[in-house]
C-alpha cells in the first residue's frame, strides 16, 4: 500500500526573513558566508566569523535604511572601509522610504553635449529639487573617458603583462549616460532625502574620493621663515659581510603586485555596468577570474568571484521582471 503523499498547493505570500536580534542576524550572516553568496567587496580576504561579522554589519546598516537583509547585501559595497550604495541601490532606498512624490532620472543632449539629471519631490514636505551633472562637469572632475582603447594588464601564459590597444571597459566610457544620471541622482537624493540616506554615498563617488585621498600630498608645507636644512653627508658603505647573502631579484618595471580585494572590486564595478546577460558574460570572460585567482594562489576565492557574477545576473533578472 502506497503511503499518502500530500498534494502540492499554490499561492501563499512570499515574505523575507528579517532577523530581530543580534544572534539571529549573526546566524543569518554565517549562512550567507557558508553559501558563498557574501559579496567579495564586502568580505575581501576575511573568513569564518570575521567574514560573518562584516556581513552582519552590512545587514544591520541596510536595516537602518529600511532594506531587507538580502537586499542589503545586493545594494551595499565597502570601499576603503566606507560603506556605499550602488547607483540603483541608492534610488531604491529613497523609493522605499515612502517619502517620495516622484523621482525621475535620465540623460539628455544639449548643444551636442550630454547632461544627466535627477528630479524628485518629497511627499511629506513638498520640497522638490532638480540636479544636473553634465559632460563638462565630468570632464572637469576628470571622469570623462573617450578612449576606445587603453593600456592595461592582462594574463598571458600565467603571467601579468601590459598591453596597448585593448578595449576600454571603464564605466564612464561604456555607459556615459547612465553614469551622468547616477552622479546627478547621488547629489540630488542626498540633499533632498538626507534623513533617509543618513550620509551614505553612491559607490562611484566613494571610489573617486578614495582615489583622490590616495593621490593627495599630505606632506606639511615648510614654514616660510624656516631655513632649509642642509643635507647630511652620505654614510660610507658598510664593509661586505663575510657571509654572502643572495640579493632578491628586482621586479620588472611594468609588474604590479596582485591585490585580491582590488581585483574582485574591479570585477564587481565592471559587472555593475552590464546591461544584459551577454555583457555580463563578456566582462566575466575578459577578467578570466578563475584562472587569475588560481595563478595567484587564491583558489578559495573563485566561488566568491562567481557569486559576484551571479548577483549581477540576479539583479538584471529582477529589473527585467524575470
Amino acid at each position: 500500500m502506497n503511503a499518502h503523499i500530500p498534494a502540492l498547493t499554490g499561492g501563499g505570500q512570499v515574505m523575507a526573513i528579517v532577523p530581530q536580534t543580534f544572534e539571529e542576524t549573526f546566524r543569518m550572516a554565517r549562512t550567507v558566508v557558508a553559501s558563498g553568496l557574501a559579496p567579495a567587496a564586502l568580505i575581501g580576504k576575511l573568513t569564518g566569523d570575521d567574514a560573518a561579522s562584516a556581513v552582519a554589519v552590512a545587514i544591520m546598516s541596510g536595516a537602518e535604511l529600511g532594506l531587507k537583509p538580502m537586499v542589503s547585501l545586493r545594494s551595499f559595497t565597502v570601499i576603503n572601509g566606507k560603506p556605499a550604495l550602488y547607483g540603483d541601490g541608492l534610488i531604491n532606498v529613497v523609493r522605499m522610504s515612502g517619502k517620495v512624490a516622484y523621482l525621475r532620472t535620465g540623460c539628455e543632449e544639449r548643444n551636442g553635449k550630454l547632461v544627466g539629471f535627477c528630479e524628485a519631490k518629497r511627499l511629506d514636505t513638498g520640497e522638490e529639487k532638480r540636479v544636473e551633472f553634465s559632460q563638462d562637469d565630468a570632464i572637469r572632475a576628470r571622469l570623462w573617458d573617450e578612449r576606445p582603447t587603453v593600456r592595461k594588464q592582462v594574463w598571458e601564459n600565467k603571467e601579468r603583462v601590459w598591453k596597448d590597444g585593448l578595449p576600454n571597459d571603464a564605466p564612464w566610457y561604456r555607459f556615459p549616460q547612465r553614469m551622468l544620471a547616477w552622479r546627478a541622482a547621488g547629489y540630488c537624493l542626498r540633499e533632498l532625502f538626507g534623513d533617509v540616506l543618513g550620509g551614505i554615498r553612491d559607490e562611484f563617488e566613494v571610489r573617486e574620493i578614495a582615489e583622490a585621498e590616495e593621490m593627495r600630498d599630505i606632506t606639511p608645507p615648510a614654514a616660510a621663515d624656516s631655513k632649509p636644512t642642509p643635507p647630511k653627508p652620505p654614510k660610507p658603505p658598510a664593509p661586505p659581510s663575510a657571509k654572502t647573502i643572495e640579493a632578491e631579484p628586482e621586479k620588472p618595471a611594468d609588474s604590479a603586485e596582485f591585490v585580491l580585494g582590488d581585483f574582485l572590486d574591479e570585477i564587481e564595478t565592471a559587472l555593475a555596468g552590464a546591461k544584459d546577460e551577454a555583457e555580463v558574460e563578456e566582462i566575466w570572460n575578459d577578467f578570466d577570474a578563475p584562472a587569475v585567482l588560481e595563478t595567484e594562489g587564491h583558489e578559495d576565492m573563485i566561488e566568491a568571484a562567481f557569486a559576484i557574477k551571479m548577483r549581477r545576473l540576479a539583479q538584471l533578472s529582477s529589473l527585467n521582471g524575470g
